[in-house]
């Protein structure tokens, strides 16, 4: 299995379960580290009662928010506490047939590992976009990505552009406003939905409905996959403006220290923070009929067109909850009760 994350923890605990031989390989020096690169003020997404893995409770106040480091200790603590047979600080370099018609790993250390079969638990939060346009921006301005944020410390004095309005976007914008002038560009509009209704968590009543399960391709999932909303956590675009975000239309291009906006509005930076999504590595997959042309993973709900080969958590990858820590559990059953299946098919 490639990846130690929460995708990774929840398909080991169904294989532990199911008796079969397996190892995880991730390339961080702890089980946890891929949320603890993250910035520091970081929050789950999902409130604790739905941010745990199966056989395992998330401690604490089951309609808050985990932290950052309190969720990557728990993974390391789910890692101990089932005894799941990880790798750690062992980067994949590339991803092979091997000629008994199994795969063969190979490993930054010049190891390599042989398997019959390939779960790909990589995350859908690899590597961070930067678009064309940072380019334009001139040397003087300091340019970090989701990934490379930590805090409004590491900024220096100036006005900061955060670009992207997605949750960890417009969280950070409000945390650098905190000790910079801060503005905040805009993509495609975006719909914000109610933290709480009559007195529970959005997640609650999505989950009671079944909203959460509904397949991607259904009339409910192609609305959700089309809105892509997010819960209103005092995060509204009248809430920045009360806050004193300067909100702006989407950026278009840069000349130096400037920038220039959709509506023709222009404004000097001295910080760019990009959180416009992320993008999946995929050069180490060397498999034809793997990938699509653009290099994208294939496979549909998690099962490659090479046989053998798995995938756990990826967006939409059966439903709404695939993304999402909750749904980690069941896509991770699923995928190993089908590993099963063809294992026993002749």
């Amino acid at each position: 299995m490639i990846g130690a994350g929460q995708a990774g923890l929840a398909a080991g605990y169904h294989l532990k379960n199911a008796r079969v031989p397996f190892v995880i390989i991730d390339s961080h020096r702890r089980v946890g580290d891929n949320w603890r690169v993250r910035y520091d003020s970081l929050t789950l997404f999902t409130p604790r009662q739905f941010s745990a893995l199966p056989g395992l409770d998330l401690a604490g106040n089951r309609e808050l928010y985990a932290s950052r480091d309190e969720f990557a200790d728990y993974l390391e603590a789910y890692a101990t506490r089932f005894r799941l047979p990880i790798q750690l600080g062992r980067r994949l370099i590339r991803l092979s047939k091997a000629g008994d018609g199994g795969f063969e790993a190979a490993l930054d250390d010049g190891s390599r590992i042989s398997a019959s079969e390939v779960v790909v638990a990589t995350g859908a939060f690899q590597v961070a976009l930067v678009p064309k346009v940072a380019a334009q921006f001139g040397h003087e301005v300091l340019q970090l990505t989701t990934e490379t944020y930590r805090n409004p410390n590491q900024l220096p004095d100036g006005p900061v552009l955060v670009v992207g309005d997605g949750a960890s976007g417009r969280d950070i914008a409000v945390e650098v406003r905190q000790r910079q002038p801060a503005m905040l560009a805009t993509g495609k509009p975006r719909k914000l939905f109610p933290e709480r209704v009559l007195g529970k968590s959005i997640w609650w009543w999505l989950n009671l409905f079944g909203v959460l399960r509904a397949p991607a391709e259904s009339r409910i999932g192609r609305k959700l996959r089309q809105s892509d909303a997010f819960p209103d956590r005092d995060r509204s675009i009248e809430s920045l403006a009360k806050r004193g975000i300067r909100v702006l239309p989407r950026l278009i291009e840069a000349s130096g220290e400037a920038a220039r906006f959709a509506d023709g509005a222009a404004a000097d930076v001295r910080t760019v923070i990009w959180a416009v999504g992320y993008r999946d590595d995929t050069t180490w997959l060397d498999i034809e009929d793997a990938k699509g042309p653009d290099g994208a993973f294939l496979h549909e709900a998690g099962i490659s067109p090479v046989k053998g080969i798995y995938f756990v958590s990826r967006p939409w990858q059966r439903n709404r909850a695939s993304a999402l820590i909750m749904g980690a559990g069941s896509d991770g059953e699923i995928i190993v009760q089908r590993l099963l299946s063809d294992r026993a098919k002749p």
